[in-house]
């Protein structure tokens, strides 16, 4: 390890990156408010001498935009890290190093991406030399837009998106949409309020139900964001999405093809659903230019539509790498322009990045004689 650490730094200060130094120890909201519900539930949880919350390092995209928002840094900056993350019930180990880049505040937005899937290919190249690597890519953006031009209301945007990035969650909110589930039975006060639609009340109600319950809002969802559900889930049961766009959204989620050929067959699919998708189609033919110019082979990157990743904070690109010999990713990253003035940046910052799992690049290595 101590070798391909050496490699990873030549190479991180060769891309001009400055080392992130975060603490271990990190305050748990952020986490549990923006990471996904895969990653809440495996991170490890304790407490301060004031009551605070706080976790291990799950994972460094937030500490080090936490980092960065706090120390007022300019931008554009990117930041590189190696080091060690947390995580519950993980196969391999529930400690385990990870390395990557952030890169914060670049407005070519087209030039980061393809920068950060072309820096994470070079990384996994250097640790695994001449290993064939596979990089799946997709958009979050694009998925949105879709959903948007469809006509969709918010809670089903809403709902799908969550669900962007996990087969399982996808194809259940998939069957929801062709056939709404029946409401389950509520108690009368809060059937009234969900019928009226008003959050606030709701959630006061909620409130003090669970106070009443002697139930902990810190134990699990807050109350506003039961009352948020339980609309959002009223709102589901009433739409009926007609058969034809319900096609249109299932020709989307099938289509998988080298990226040299996805900005003309995402044209294609718009023009025969007649949808328009203005915005994040440009953008993501201006990435898939980005990533040609930056030298990697777009036969060899495929697009997948339904790709994601089950991380609440991407807003655009999503990524992963992987070797023929590996039976799980050994990159992921992706675009999260949201995350910053979430955790209390006064301006937006752009921001994209990626991580490697350094144990499975060091099983790899090992493996071959």
């Amino acid at each position: 390890m101590k070798t391909l650490s050496s490699s990873l730094l030549d190479l991180f200060a060769d891309r001009g990156c400055t080392p992130a130094e975060v603490a271990v120890l990190q305050p748990a909201d952020p986490f549990l408010d923006m990471a996904g519900e895969d990653l809440r539930r495996r991170i490890f949880l304790t407490e301060s001498e004031t009551g605070e919350t706080l976790c291990l390092r799950p994972e460094f995209t937030i500490p080090v935009c936490l980092d960065h928002i706090a120390r007022q840094a300019g931008t554009p900056r990117r930041y590189s890290y190696l080091g060690e993350v947390f995580r519950q019930r993980r196969e391999g180990g529930n400690e385990f190093f990870q390395a990557g880049i952030e890169d914060l505040g670049d407005p070519d937005t087209a030039r980061a991406d393809a920068r950060s899937v072309a820096d994470a290919h070079a990384l996994l190249t250097l640790a695994l030399p001449g290993r064939s690597l596979s990089v799946v890519l997709g958009d979050q953006g694009v998925f949105e837009a879709v959903l948007a031009a469809l006509g969709l209301p918010r809670g089903w945007r809403m709902r799908l998106a969550r669900a962007f990035g996990s087969t399982d969650l996808l194809e259940a909110a998939l069957a929801d949409l062709a056939n709404p589930p029946r409401a389950n039975a509520l108690p009368t006060e809060i059937a009234a309020l969900v019928a009226a639609g008003d959050s606030d009340a709701l959630a006061t109600h909620i409130s003090a139900r669970m106070e009443a319950a002697g139930l902990s809002a810190a134990a699990g969802r807050t109350p506003a964001e039961i009352a948020r559900r339980l609309l959002e889930k009223a709102e589901l049961r009433s739409v009926r999405l007609s058969r034809e766009a319900f096609d249109a959204l299932k020709a989307f989620l099938a289509i998988r093809v080298p990226l040299s050929h996805a900005t003309t067959t995402l044209e294609a699919f718009a023009r025969s659903a007649g949808l328009s998708l203005g915005n994040a189609l440009a953008a993501f033919a201006g990435r898939a230019a980005a990533i040609a110019a930056a030298g990697l082979d777009g036969e060899t990157i495929h697009y997948d539509a339904a790709f994601g990743r089950p991380l609440d904070y991407y807003t655009g690109l999503v990524f992963e790498i992987g070797a023929a010999e590996a039976t799980r990713p050994l990159a992921g990253g992706g675009r999260y322009d949201r995350l910053l003035t979430l955790l209390g940046a006064k301006k937006p910052i752009p921001g994209v990045g990626f991580s490697v799992w350094l144990d499975r690049v060091e099983a790899l290595r090992e493996a071959r004689p």
